[in-house]
């Protein structure tokens, strides 16, 4: 994922040699300025170093020519959302489930999210607590198709900003949720966020999903590998399986659906993860 990502977002193939290189140290200073934000600094300053190396590495970019403008121009001042403004919704099966193995892949990343997050706050987390997780991601997906967006789900880089600013408790959450709301009102302040150079959003995002890769790594090492080779087997060839396999064109051929699920890493992983223990580790339970 984070290699898909930056490729997309830092490199560019079809740019030229001296853009490249100019989108490649933009990034780089983007990371290097949140470090050093996170190094030299404590409280508040630091809970922001990602908004902080957004903001400066734009206007980086500005003074090298890299950021269009115009988006914020043309943007009215105050929009409000039409509800179904495509139409009302129609029910089709292939559609139905096509949709379902979508929200089928989304869920199993989501719970790695969420039990990420469970080891950050120190917080345990049950089976009712990730089921209240599922229902609120149903939500927000059919939220998102009443007022014509993008089905919502749990993003795994807000694990890593989490981290990264310290702040755990839900009450910000809140805030930050109705001034989101105020601000989708309000498209001129979205069309700023639109505006941000990709290579300042992928610098920004390595940090955030190096995060998530650590965290991961915390979360595998409390696993017994001493005293279970069986759980020794199932992480290696889950993670062997999940690393091969993502972005791959072993399944060009194969039906769309069937697509989805094998060329995505995460869930090949999980699926193949959770096969092994029920097989390997039955008599362990």
């Amino acid at each position: 994922m984070v290699r898909s990502y930056l490729r997309r977002q830092i490199s560019n193939a079809n740019s030229r040699k001296t853009l490249a290189s100019s989108r490649s140290w933009l990034a780089a200073i983007t990371v290097l300025i949140i470090l050093l934000i996170n190094i030299f600094t404590k409280g508040f300053i630091k809970s922001i170093s990602i908004l902080i190396g957004l903001v400066v590495g734009t206007a980086i970019a500005a003074t090298m020519g890299l950021v269009d403008f115009s988006p914020v121009a043309v943007a009215p001042l105050v929009h409000v959302p039409t509800p179904l403004y495509f139409g009302m919704p129609t029910f089709e099966i292939s559609s139905i489930v096509m949709m379902c193995i979508i929200a089928t892949v989304s869920m199993v990343e989501s719970t790695g999210v969420y039990l990420a997050l469970s080891d950050i706050t120190k917080d345990p987390i049950d089976s009712t607590r990730l089921r209240n997780g599922y229902r609120a991601e149903g939500l927000a997906v059919l939220l998102g198709g009443i007022f014509n967006t993008f089905p919502y789900t749990g993003f795994s880089q807000n694990v890593g900003l989490v981290k990264l600013s310290g702040i755990k408790t839900r009450l910000p959450i809140y805030y930050a949720a109705g001034f989101l709301v105020l601000l989708g009102l309000l498209p001129k302040f979205g069309a700023l966020a639109q505006i941000i150079p990709s290579p300042v959003l992928g610098g920004a995002m390595l940090v955030m999903f190096g995060f998530v890769s650590i965290q991961g790594m915390q979360i595998l090492a409390r696993v017994d590998f001493a005293n279970n080779e069986h759980n020794f087997l199932i992480a290696a060839v889950s993670i062997a399986a999940g690393v091969g396999l993502n972005n791959s064109n072993l399944f060009v051929s194969m039906p769309t659906a069937f697509q989805m699920f094998f060329s995505n890493g995460i869930v090949v992983a999980s699926l193949l993860a959770i096969v092994l223990n029920a097989v390997l580790n039955h008599k362990k339970k």
